[in-house]
């Protein structure tokens, strides 16, 4: 497969692994398991991805990260959890997808994994904490279900469409980053007092 191509699954894969990681190596082993993509040889342990007791185990983390996320402060103290293990984890899934003959691309791969994937986790974790503080409790309900149908729709597409997943992707990342900042200002309005007007 083109360079381009798969860039554009290492990228879905690691911005996608800041939301929902289990989702990703769930998806990634079922992949390997069906040859669509290969781990590279340098790191042929990755391919244990598609082991069936590694789908099994992925798999329950991914029922354990539905549950968990959809309730208020259990997600925040889930996300704080996986504030690690969600980059390294976006990172050698974006290493898995790169051909090994083509080291470089590894190289950048790898470093824009792990960083795609800490930024969107920090969107995320950023945005579910600040939606956690709202006092009705469905606003964290609906959040979570948008990001599980969002996450299960880009599994889906960046196998066979990869630059459509990773546009979306890189959209979805962007709107978060920028909801999260819109958020904070808000908030900050309402619990700053007023400050107290100088004598002229």
């Amino acid at each position: 497969m083109d360079i381009i191509p798969m860039l554009g699954i290492a990228a879905s894969l690691s911005l996608l692994a800041g939301w929902r990681l289990y989702l990703c190596v769930f998806a990634t082993g079922l992949a390997m398991h069906f040859g669509m993509i290969e781990a590279p040889s340098h790191v042929a342990g990755l391919q244990i991805l598609a082991n069936s007791w590694v789908l099994g185990a992925s798999g329950l983390g991914l029922i354990a990260e539905f549950f968990a996320d959809k309730v208020a402060w259990l997600d925040s103290i889930w996300d704080v959890v996986h504030g690690l293990v969600r980059p390294i984890g976006g990172a050698l899934l974006a290493l898995a997808v790169i051909d090994p003959a083509q080291p470089m691309w590894q190289i950048i791969a790898l470093l824009l994994g792990g960083s795609g994937a800490f930024l969107s986790h920090s969107a995320k974790a950023g945005t579910r904490a600040i939606i956690n503080a709202s006092p009705e409790p469905f606003s964290n309900m609906a959040v979570s279900i948008g990001e599980d149908v969002i996450s299960a729709g880009l599994a889906l597409l960046m196998f066979h469409a990869p630059m459509t997943a990773e546009l979306v992707a890189a959209s979805l990342l962007l709107g978060a980053v920028l909801l999260l900042g819109a958020t904070r200002r808000m908030l900050n309005q309402m619990f700053t007092p007023p400050q107290p007007k100088r004598g002229g």
